[in-house]
């Protein structure tokens, strides 16, 4: 089963060298349909046992360029999780409250609890990749977020916290199609924004800070994936099949914690029947003595008063 491309801790990353068109020979989109539905629902009931053992929590982040499709991942991968034990979280320009902060206050603060599940669409690597493009801070100071970012994820992880990032890779040309697709289209219209096609003119350099931020925060704890996206039904499919894959290895620690879980349940209660049990007889006992008649002295003196009379005191 083919997965997005794993980034190995160390490894020099250069976007050219991956394929944003590639498809698996063995898999077309009607099966990759089908594929996907059997992957949402065993997602789904992944995220049940997640939810129920309370020892882990799952962090996904996506980034990718404008159109590569980020929402529509979303939307599809995650279509059989319960959302109350999901939530999406969005990472826009800083407001004046996290401009307060350091950089990773607004992440850490959002980050999922023990049992859930968060989304991050967009992240903390817009402070490696927005800042960078648009000299928002000399390099002196982006640069050191680097190492940051794999000390705030190695955190998360030494507390149970499974993170998994995507960049969805996607052409040039493939952002002008959509681009455009949506200016046609009444529907998507909503979805236009003039800083899509202004932010076009930055694509080298953005190319050039992804390939940084993939080769330099891609751990063996928290590792990045890239997934080809030119082709939507395959994004959502290598997104999904990732998923399922590393939380199947968590499944039986799971099932596991929730049988133990179980069985002590099951002996508190049945030391808490023996314990009603024992009340019970203790309180029929109670019952039993006092209904039962009393023993009254009745003893009754009788008096002689004279030869053949009797007389009772």
């Amino acid at each position: 089963m083919q997965l997005a491309w794993k980034v190995n801790e160390g490894s020099k990353v250069k976007l050219k060298d991956y394929d944003p068109d590639s498809i698996d020979k063995q898999t077309d989109r009607t099966l990759a349909m089908a594929e996907l539905e059997k992957l949402s629902e065993e997602l789904g009931e992944l995220q049940q046992l997640l939810a129920a053992a309370q020892h882990h929590s799952l962090l996904i982040v996506l980034q990718g360029m404008d159109t590569s499709g980020k929402d529509g991942t979303i939307r599809h991968v995650m279509a059989q999780v319960n959302p109350l034990g999901c939530e999406v979280r969005s990472f826009k320009g800083p407001t004046t409250r996290e401009r307060a902060h350091d950089f990773l206050w607004r992440a850490h603060r959002v980050t999922p609890g023990r049992g859930m599940i968060s989304i991050f669409n967009r992240s903390h690597y817009e402070d490696v990749l927005v800042v960078r493009v648009h000299n928002l801070l000399p390099q002196e100071a982006w640069s050191r977020r680097y190492a940051a970012i794999n000390e705030f994820e190695r955190l998360l992880t030494q507390h149970d916290m499974i993170i998994l990032k995507f960049y969805l890779h996607m052409s040039n040309d493939e952002q002008e199609k959509r681009l455009l697709a949506q200016q046609k289209n009444q529907t998507d219209a909503w979805k236009l924004s003039t800083a899509d096609w202004a932010e076009r003119k930055y694509w080298n350099d953005y190319q050039d800070a992804y390939q940084d931020a993939l080769s330099r925060c891609s751990t063996n704890e928290a590792p990045w994936y890239i997934v080809p996206a030119n082709q939507k039904w395959y994004r959502n499919v290598l997104v999904a099949r990732t998923l399922v894959h590393t939380l199947r290895q968590y499944k039986d620690e799971w099932q596991a914690q929730l049988v133990e879980r179980g069985e002590r349940e099951l002996a508190l209660l049945a030391q808490l029947g023996n314990q009603e049990q024992t009340n019970n007889q203790k309180k029929k006992q109670s019952k039993k003595a006092h209904s039962a008649p009393s023993m009254v002295n009745l003893y009754i003196p009788i008096v002689e008063l004279a030869p053949g009379s009797w007389s009772v005191e």
